[in-house]
């Protein structure tokens, strides 16, 4: 398993691969713009080069995330093509920095029904995807389970099968796990047991080979709860244990995994050193 953190751009793309190698990173995720905002500046062409910098210094792979405000499920016309055009634009800008992987939620489907939320979504997956066939060919779209807060879409694998089901082109679609998402939502993780058969219900409704990248985050809320709320590396509701499990995995061993924990500096390297001395423990 390999260990990164999402990073800022407030210092500019080049600016986080050095935060990552000085977190002695080797894997990393970023925004490719503001993500609070509808209006993305373009990628200026020294960025062309971005990924290979990134892997140079031993960061790969290099992951971008989809920002906050579009909603893939939404009932509103406007936000949804709104969001479905933010979408094949973030698509074109991992291509232009050759990002292999992009990470987005699939929204929330407000006081629409449940099938007409995932309905909304696939169209929304199809529509990007076509769209980008030639200039976003190289880049996968990673669906990320939520914590089931409120009408959020994507919360339980089966769910997450559905959608995936019934994407074109399942080559350019693939599936991001977040451990304290998925703990939140009920799935057992934070047990040996639970943890095993979660990865075969994966295994029989997906296939874990659709299984891309680990948001590697603890959990401030309870088991169950719904609540989103990222805590630090065995210091939650999750615990350390989970996280040893998680990390020894054989299934899970090829993953890159990215801590999404709050803050940054010190509790950021406290976070790394936990997750590789699990990971010393785990090898031996």
């Amino acid at each position: 398993m390999r260990f990164g953190f999402h990073f800022s751009i407030g210092k500019g793309l080049e600016g986080a691969i050095e935060e990552g190698v000085k977190l002695s990173c080797e894997t990393m995720q970023i925004f490719s713009r503001n993500p609070r905002g509808w209006r993305a500046k373009p990628l200026d062409e020294s960025l062309k080069g971005f990924t290979a910098k990134a892997e140079a210094k031993g960061i790969a792979p290099v992951v971008v995330h989809m920002p906050y405000l579009p909603n893939l499920a939404s009932p509103d016309e406007a936000m949804y093509f709104r969001s479905i055009e933010a979408l094949v634009e973030e698509i074109q800008r991992c291509q232009f920095l050759d990002v292999p992987y992009l990470v987005t939620h699939l929204g929330k489907r407000k006081d629409a029904s449940p099938e007409e939320g995932i309905r909304r979504v696939v169209n929304a997956l199809n529509t990007a995807l076509e769209r980008t066939a030639q200039e976003g060919s190289g880049v996968m779209l990673l669906l990320e389970n939520t914590a089931g807060q409120g009408s959020e879409v994507g919360t339980s694998l089966e769910e997450l099968a559905e959608i995936v089901g019934g994407v074109k082109d399942g080559s350019r679609v693939g599936i991001c796990i977040d451990t304290a998402h998925a703990f939140e939502s009920g799935m057992p993780i934070h047990t040996e047991e639970g943890l095993n058969h979660t990865l075969e219900r994966f295994d029989a409704l997906l296939g874990l080979e659709m299984l891309k990248v680990i948001h590697l985050n603890d959990s401030k809320t309870p088991f169950g709860s719904r609540v989103d709320r990222h805590w630090h590396i065995g210091e939650g509701e999750m615990g350390l244990e989970a996280f040893r499990n998680i990390i020894g995995h054989p299934a899970l061993q090829r993953l890159p995994a990215i801590m999404e924990t709050p803050g940054s500096g010190e509790l950021d390297r406290k976070n790394m050193e936990t997750v590789l001395r699990l990971r010393a423990e785990v090898s031996t």
